[in-house]
């Protein structure tokens, strides 16, 4: 399986507030067809590290402005399906009012592409529709933003919640191997094991 990032800036606004942001897209796939997680900010620069190869479809990882403001044109550029979770549609409708994602991410679901397959784990906290993609055969878990590198993803806006998040990733994340190498939504990547003891501590210290 190959792995390719691209990163893309531009803004989240969420609340009435807006912050300058770098993002995380990742394609994954082989030399003739990818998925591409996550349609941040600018089309064109992820329709040019497609490079012509077929686009299985455009997962998002949840709906945050930020992570899906390129998604209607990149749809129209590479002719792939949109996929989200139903639980952030609220989410989408700001950003797309009149547009409609293609399909519904559903939770235990398998994305094959390439010859690989990525399993499909809800994981809310950062969003209700958050969700995580485990490649069991590779060790690699691409995880939008319920887990970075440094910890859980922010919570204290609409529709986020810290307890939940902790939650998610002690239940759901937390099981996978130490080793397993996880691709964030924004900054640098880290492993499953790098990240289990803060995890762990907050959610303790929050009785979680």
């Amino acid at each position: 399986m190959t792995i390719e990032l691209v990163t893309t800036d531009g803004i989240f606004a969420l609340d009435g507030g807006e912050w300058q942001v770098t993002n995380n897209i990742w394609l994954v796939g082989d030399d003739r067809e990818v998925i591409v997680f996550d349609a941040a900010h600018d089309a064109a620069a992820i329709t040019a590290a497609v490079n012509g190869r077929r686009v299985r479809s455009i997962v998002l990882t949840h709906g945050h402005n930020d992570h899906i403001n390129a998604a209607v044109p990149l749809r129209d550029a590479v002719d792939a399906p949109i996929v989200l979770h139903p639980s952030d549609r609220m989410l989408w409708d700001v950003v797309w009012p009149g547009q409609s994602p293609d399909r519904d991410l559903e939770p235990g679901a398998v994305i094959g592409v390439g010859g690989h397959e990525l399993g499909v784990l809800h994981t809310p906290g950062h969003s209700p529709g958050c969700c995580c993609f485990h490649d069991v055969a590779s060790g690699v878990l691409f995880s939008g933003d319920t887990l970075f590198c440094g910890g859980p993803g922010a919570t204290g806006r609409s529709y986020s919640d810290e307890p939940t998040i902790l939650r998610s990733i002690r239940d759901t994340l937390l099981r996978l191997p130490d080793e397993t190498v996880v691709h964030t939504g924004h900054g640098d990547s880290t492993t499953i094991g790098a990240e289990r003891e803060r995890v762990l501590a907050r959610a303790a210290e929050l009785g979680v």
